[in-house]
Parts: structure tokens; C-alpha cells; sequence
């Protein structure tokens, strides 16, 4: 089923990692230098490593990463990781993904658009500072914020903002099980990080939600 002018779609949901911008060079060399200069680990931490990771909540991550630290420490430790990736990311914003500003422009002038991401509290704003892109956004959550995971906030901002018939744009099946759950459509975002079977829709680039989404009738 794809969405067309008959569809009542009236707002979007977006991912972060994987589907607004690749942070995962960035933020490799910032957990790296970070836990080997304060912590003394002899880690190296790959963007390819991390792209595996993305999407999952952060304990998780840090238990993936330090299986050998006691659940204080891994916590502690990821926390750590996650301020000075903060710090890098306003220095050198990480890659877009192609022509998104533009198509986040013609999206937002249509629909009011939201962000729910799995990652810790701050996070969502370092991208909107990095990027400059505030001004597309109504609203977004994330677990740092809520201690919820992302099903959960989805339907807050669902709720919150009384939307009535959201998508969701993301890229791994985590994003996917948490619309399901949500009861919210799937689109997703090919280019990113993971994989997904049975998707509402498909997306190659950021573009193509102007054809989905936008009707031209």
C-alpha cells in the first residue's frame, strides 16, 4: 500500500543515525580517543562496529562494548563516551544524507515533523545544533529524556501532540518493531544502517518522501 492523495497522512517521525545523518565516523573517533586518553582502555571503536549498535538503547551498547565492567561501570563509562561525542559533534558536524535540508524544507511545509530516537538525553539537540535545522521540528524524545524505549515515546508524541495518522521514517528493525508496536506505518529508509522485510515503504534517499508523501495532483 503506498501513501497517495487518498491517504490521511498528517505528520512524520524521524530516526536519527541512519536516516538524517551518518554520525558513526565521528563518533567512533571521539569514544576511542575518549576511553583510551581518560579510561586507559586499549579499545578501538570502528564506525562499522557502531553501526551494528545504533538504534539499540545504551545500555545495551555499553554492555556489546565492555562485557568485562560491572553494569555501574559500563554505564558510567558510555556516559562518558556520549558527552565527549557531544562535544566532537558540535566541533564537525557529521554527514547528511543527500539533499536532506532541502527535502526537509518541503516536508515541514507541508506536515509538522518530530524526531524519536534511542539515544541518551541531549543527543537530538546536539543534531539540531549542528545542523541548524530546529526550525523543521515540533517536537522530539528519546529514552535519556523518558526512560521509555521507542515504541512508548513514539505514541507520547503521537499523544502529545494529537496526531492522527503519523509515519515513521528509520532504517533498522528496531525502528521497525517499535511501529508495530506503536501501531504507526514503517517507511524505511534504505541507505541506513539495517534491514527490514516488510516495510510500509521504501525509501534509496531522503528525496523520494517527496513523491510518498506530497501530493502533486
Amino acid at each position: 500500500m503506498e501513501i497517495s492523495a487518498g491517504h490521511t497522512m498528517d505528520s512524520i517521525i524521524f530516526d536519527v543515525d541512519g536516516t538524517l545523518w551518518d554520525s558513526t565516523d565521528v563518533v567512533a573517533r571521539a569514544w576511542t580517543q575518549y576511553l583510551r586518553e581518560k579510561e586507559h582502555m586499549e579499545i578501538e571503536i570502528t564506525s562499522q562496529k557502531l553501526m551494528t549498535l545504533f538504534g539499540q538503547l545504551l545500555p545495551d551498547i555499553a554492555k556489546a562494548l565492555f562485557p568485562d565492567l560491572s553494569e555501574e561501570e559500563q554505564l558510567r563509562v558510555i556516559d562518558a563516551c556520549c558527552q565527549a561525542e557531544h562535544e566532537a559533534l558540535l566541533k564537525e558536524c557529521a554527514p547528511l544524507y543527500e539533499d536532506l535540508e532541502q527535502t526537509l524544507q518541503k516536508l515541514s511545509a507541508e506536515y509538522p515533523l518530530f524526531i524519536v530516537s534511542n539515544c541518551q538525553a541531549g543527543y537530538i539537540e546536539v543534531f539540531l545544533q549542528a545542523t541548524g535545522f530546529s526550525k523543521y521540528f515540533k517536537g522530539h524524545l528519546c529514552p535519556g529524556d523518558t526512560g521509555m524505549a521507542k515504541a512508548e515515546n513514539i505514541t507520547r508524541i503521537v499523544d502529545d501532540y494529537h496526531l492522527n495518522s503519523p509515519v515513521y521514517v528509520g532504517d533498522t528493525m528496531g525502528d521497525y518493531e517499535a511501529c508495530r508496536k506503536a501501531g504507526v506505518p514503517f517507511i524505511f529508509a534504505s541507505y541506513g544502517f539495517g534491514n527490514v522485510s516488510e516495510p510500509y515503504a521504501v525509501i534509496q534517499k531522503p528525496m523520494d518522501l517527496i513523491p510518498l508523501c506530497i501530493s502533486h495532483s
